[in-house]
């Protein structure tokens, strides 16, 4: 049987288009994966808390790809105070002291600077609010905020900064209350760049 060159024509592109078509319906998922296994919502605005107010969430509960690995923490709805960056924010005490924390992808031997902004929830005591972030457990930076003078209008967020090498294929970084209470360090903005990535380390 013999075919028209246009005939052949037309099978390779219907051919080509099929086989484009099946790999444009994969990537959707690949890119999924990626964007699951990067570190993500440093600003913890995935789920939304109630607008002017906020949600207390414990232990085994997630924000976006944040899980509370112990205690309670408040996730902060837009407008109840001053956020660093969008809409929300999270006071490290709810009910009491939690931790937050996220696992990512990382390269080991490479080095990576978290950066992160941080306030005090100024609406109860103790005045100086303390906690901790810590890199796969250990301790990498200790923390303390005095809210004296702050208010809901004007958290006074300063910015903090460490850097760590990572030594496997992923990275958990996490956030924990030292200070008790109701009311505690509130964090905002947490950022992770590997060090080739971003201006200094």
């Amino acid at each position: 049987m013999q075919f028209s060159r246009a005939r052949v024509a037309v099978t390779i592109t219907v051919t080509a288009l099929l086989f484009t078509g099946a790999t444009a319906f994969a990537s959707p998922s690949d890119a999924a994966t990626r964007a699951l296994s990067r570190f993500d919502d440093g600003s913890f605005e995935y789920q939304k808390a109630p607008a002017n107010s906020f949600s207390e969430l414990g232990t085994g509960q997630g924000i976006g790809p944040w899980q509370v690995t112990s205690g309670t923490v408040d996730l902060i709805g837009a407008g109840f105070w001053q956020a660093a960056e969008g809409d929300q924010s999270v006071d490290l005490n709810g009910s009491g002291p939690g931790t937050i924390a996220q696992s990512f992808t990382t390269t080991a031997g490479t080095a990576y600077r978290v950066s992160y902004d941080l306030a005090g929830n100024p609406q109860l005591g103790p005045s100086v609010k303390t906690g901790k972030a810590l890199i796969d457990g250990q301790d990498f930076q200790d923390f303390s905020f005095d809210i004296t003078g702050k208010s809901s209008t004007d958290m006074g967020y300063v910015g903090r900064a460490f850097t760590f090498v990572a030594t496997g294929s992923s990275t958990t970084l996490a956030f924990t209350a030292t200070s008790p209470g109701a009311a505690g360090p509130v964090l905002d903005n947490v950022q992770v760049q590997a060090c080739n990535a971003c201006p200094s380390c």
